[in-house]
């Protein structure tokens, strides 16, 4: 079972955020006490805690990846996707995983140099290729998948069994109604 130690500020794992929250509240001597009036406390932002809790779940997992195969964060996407699907386009990845083609681009450049992913031109669209793993790339993705998975379960560990259908439903909620959001406040709209 894998246990993955997530380094951050000394002592930060064994304090917790909250403790460190109250810390950095401390650090600021001689000035009034407003955070019990503050309009947003930072904290208890939904979308702050959001990206607080994928950053860590992020720079935890990315250990498990990043030193034994030397890789990153695009790179592990885009060779997932490409485990999971076969043959995709630059392009489909990108949608698939939520990077910007030029992050896509990159990863993929970096697994060709490694050979892991191989390039095929689609004869359709000479614009486009099709990419696709090579024999050496799924030998990672096969040994990964199981690591990865393990790491998720240590998660989903911490989340009650009557808890986690809940919290899957949670979070297609959330990413559905970004997701609606996102149009409307790229075009300068109300949230609301």
């Amino acid at each position: 079972m894998l246990a993955p130690v997530l380094r951050g500020p000394p002592g930060a794992g064994e304090r917790g955020s909250a403790a460190m929250m109250e810390e950095s509240a401390q650090r600021a001597p001689g000035l009034p006490d407003r955070a019990d009036q503050a309009a947003l406390k930072l904290e208890e932002f939904l979308p702050y805690r959001l990206n607080v809790c994928a950053s860590l779940v992020t720079a935890a997992l990315s250990r498990v990846y990043s030193e034994r195969y030397r890789i990153g964060v695009p790179e592990w996407r885009v060779l997932v996707t490409l485990g999971q699907y076969d043959v995709m386009t630059a392009k489909a990845v990108g949608v698939h995983s939520h990077m910007h083609k030029t992050k896509v681009s990159r990863a993929v450049a970096q697994l060709e140099r490694r050979k892991l992913v191989a390039r095929r031109a689609n004869r359709d669209d000479l614009r486009e290729a099709f990419l696709s793993l090579t024999p050496a790339g799924r030998d990672v993705y096969d040994d990964l998948a199981p690591m990865a998975r393990d790491f998720a379960q240590q998660l989903l560990d911490t989340v009650d069994a009557a808890d986690r259908a809940a919290l899957d439903r949670a979070l297609k909620k959330l990413a559905e109604r970004s997701a609606q959001l996102l149009p409307d406040i790229a075009k300068g709209g109300d949230p609301r």
